[in-house]
C-alpha cells in the first residue's frame, strides 16, 4: 500500500483535539455510579486490564457530541476482527517489553541487566513495525485510527526509530555471534576467544554409545533454571566482555542512550486503545447471547429521546452468566415531554428500568455502544440519582431528612442540561406529606426543563404536569403475583391492579357476598 502523506497531527484515541481533553480525567467515580450499578460494569470491564489504569477514562463522560462520534468511529473499527487481532498482538508485545524492563530493573549484574534492556528494545521495535504494517493493510474508517496510522508510519520511518531499530538488531546479531572457550582447572576458570577448535561432542557420544545396555534408569539431574545469574556465571560474562571490549562498550552506550526508548504517543495509544478493547470484550458474551447493542445518536440540544429494546447492562451480564431471561423495554419522550413517571406493583422492574435509562445516557457519553436496537439520547452535563439508602449513623439524619438534604443538593446543582433519576423517595413519611413534597419537587424539575425518570408509588405525579409521562410496570394477566417486567406507556391505574389482587384472593364485593351467603 502506498505511503500516505502526513496531513494532520495525531492527538490521541480518546480526544481528537487537545482542547477536548482540557478538563482532564476524573480519578474518582461519579456519585451516580453505585445507584446505576455502573461501578459493577466498570469493575468487571477493567478487571483484566489493571496495568492500563482505565477507570479514570470510564469516570470521565464527554459533553461534546463530536468527541462522542470520534470514539464511536474507533469502536466500530475495532469491531473488525482483522483489526482487533493485530491490536492484541501489539499489546502483547508492549506487555512483554514492560516485563523485560521491570525485570532488568531488579537484576544485579551489569551485563545481564543490559541484555534484558536490549531484548526489551528489540521487542518494542518489532511490535511497532508490525503494527504499522498491519494498520496499512487494514480497512480503517475512523478519524482516530487513520490519524494514528499516519503518525505511526511517519514515526517508523523517522531517523529516531530507524536508528534505534538498526542498532538494536546489529547489537543482538553481534552478541549472538560471540564464541569463546573456557579453560577450567580446579577452581580456576580462564576465557579466551574461540579459535576454530573442533567440536568433540559427537565423537564422545559415539564412544559411550557402545556401553549402552538397553533401557536403564536415568541418572541425569535437571538443573534449576532461573532468570538470575549466579556469581560464577556473572564472572564468566565479565571475562567474555574483556575479550570483546569494543562490542560490550557499544552495549554500554546503547543502554545509557536508550533508557526510555518508547515513543510517548505509542505509549499513550497502548493505554487508550484498551478502553475500547475492554468494553468490547465485556459486551461480547451478551452479543453472543443475542442481546442487541447500537451506537446511539446523541445531541446536546434535542431533548426528544428514545430507545428500543434497551436493558440494564449490569443485570444482563449477571443473568446471561446464569442463563436467565433478559427483558428489554422501550421509552420515548416527544415534544415538551421531559419526565418519565414510573409506577406499578413492587418487584415489577421499575428500578431496573430507571437504572437502564441512566446507564444508556452515561455509556453514550463515553462513546460506547449501548444496549438496544436503536437509541437517540441526550448529551447531558451531569447525571444525578437519588435512590433509597439505609440510615447512616455518620450523618445522624433520619430517612426523611436525608431524602430532603440530598434532593435539595440535586435541585441546587442541576441545570436544564442535566438528567435526574429519582427512585422511591419519601417512603418513610405519611402519604399526604409525600404527595405535598413530591409535587413541589416535580414543579422545580419542570421549571428546570430537564430530563428525568421518577419511580414512585404516588401515581398522581404522572398527571402533575404536561411534561410528565406515565409508564406502568405490568403483570401477567390474571396472575397478579407474576411480573412481566415490561414497562409500558399508559395512564397509571393502581385501582385495576388492586382489583386483580382482590379477584385472585376472592375478596371482591361479589365474592365476599357469595361466601357470606353460603
Amino acid at each position: 500500500m502506498a505511503e500516505e502523506p502526513v496531513t494532520m497531527t495525531f492527538h490521541g484515541m480518546l480526544y481528537e483535539r487537545p482542547s477536548d481533553a482540557s478538563a482532564g480525567q476524573e480519578t474518582g467515580a461519579p456519585d451516580c455510579f453505585v445507584d446505576l450499578n455502573l461501578d459493577q460494569i466498570v469493575a468487571a470491564a477493567t478487571a483484566g486490564y489493571r496495568e492500563y489504569d482505565l477507570e479514570p477514562i470510564f469516570h470521565t463522560p464527554l459533553t461534546d457530541a463530536g468527541t462522542v462520534r470520534y470514539r464511536q468511529e474507533i469502536m466500530q473499527d475495532l469491531e473488525q476482527e482483522d483489526l482487533l487481532a493485530p491490536i492484541k498482538r501489539f499489546a502483547a508485545g508492549m506487555r512483554a517489553m514492560r516485563e523485560h524492563l521491570a525485570r532488568a530493573g531488579k537484576l544485579y549484574y551489569k551485563y545481564q541487566k543490559e541484555g534484558w534492556l536490549l531484548d526489551a528494545a528489540a521487542i518494542y521495535c518489532d511490535a511497532v513495525e508490525t503494527l504499522a504494517q498491519d494498520l496499512l493493510d487494514a480497512d480503517l474508517r475512523s478519524r482516530g485510527f487513520l490519524a494514528f496510522r499516519r503518525y505511526l508510519v511517519e514515526y517508523t520511518r523517522s531517523d529516531r526509530f530507524t536508528t534505534l531499530a538498526a542498532e538494536t538488531r546489529q547489537l543482538k546479531a553481534e552478541l549472538a555471534a560471540v564464541r569463546y572457550c573456557l579453560l577450567i582447572k580446579g577452581s580456576s576458570i580462564r576465557a579466551r576467544r574461540y579459535d576454530g577448535e573442533p567440536d568433540y561432542s559427537a565423537e564422545i557420544e559415539g564412544i559411550f554409545d557402545r556401553f549402552k545396555q538397553g533401557t536403564v534408569k536415568s541418572h541425569l539431574v535437571e538443573l534449576p533454571t532461573s532468570d538470575d545469574m549466579n556469581h560464577v556465571e556473572a564472572a564468566v560474562l565479565e571475562l567474555v566482555a574483556k575479550l570483546y571490549p569494543e562490542l560490550f562498550q557499544r552495549l554500554d552506550v546503547f543502554c545509557s542512550e536508550h533508557v526510555d526508548n518508547v515513543d510517548p504517543v505509542v505509549r499513550s495509544f497502548d493505554r487508550e486503545i484498551h478502553f475500547y478493547v475492554a468494553y468490547l470484550a465485556y459486551i461480547a458474551p451478551l452479543r453472543q447471547a443475542g442481546l442487541p447493542f447500537c451506537y446511539p445518536t446523541v445531541s446536546a440540544t434535542d431533548k426528544e429521546v428514545r430507545s428500543r429494546d434497551g436493558f440494564d447492562l449490569a443485570l444482563a451480564k449477571k443473568l446471561t452468566a446464569e442463563s436467565g431471561r433478559i427483558v428489554c423495554n422501550d421509552f420515548h419522550l416527544n415534544g415538551r415531554e421531559r419526565i418519565l413517571v414510573v409506577s406499578g406493583p413492587n418487584q415489577g422492574g421499575k428500578t431496573t428500568f430507571a437504572r437502564s435509562f441512566g446507564q444508556l445516557h452515561y455509556l453514550a457519553r463515553l462513546g460506547c455502544p449501548v444496549p438496544g436496537r436503536e437509541a437517540r439520547l441526550f448529551l447531558c452535563d451531569r447525571l444525578f440519582t437519588h435512590f433509597e439508602r439505609e440510615e447512616s449513623i455518620a450523618t445522624l439524619r433520619g430517612k426523611l431528612e436525608d431524602d430532603l438534604v440530598r434532593i435539595h443538593r440535586i435541585l441546587r446543582e442541576a441545570t436544564p442540561r442535566s438528567i435526574v433519576i429519582l427512585n422511591e423517595i419519601f417512603n418513610s413519611t405519611m402519604l399526604h406529606d409525600a404527595i405535598f413534597l413530591s409535587r413541589a419537587i416535580m414543579a422545580e424539575l419542570v421549571r428546570l426543563d430537564l430530563l428525568g425518570v421518577w419511580v414512585t408509588f404516588i401515581e398522581e405525579l404522572a398527571s402533575a404536569s404536561g411534561k410528565a409521562v406515565s409508564l406502568v410496570s405490568t403483570i401477567v394477566p390474571g396472575d397478579p403475583a407474576s411480573r412481566t417486567y415490561r414497562i409500558i406507556r399508559k395512564p397509571a391505574d393502581g385501582v385495576s391492579y388492586a382489583m386483580v389482587l382482590a379477584e385472585k384472593h376472592r375478596l371482591t364485593y361479589d365474592r365476599i357476598g357469595e361466601r357470606l351467603a353460603s
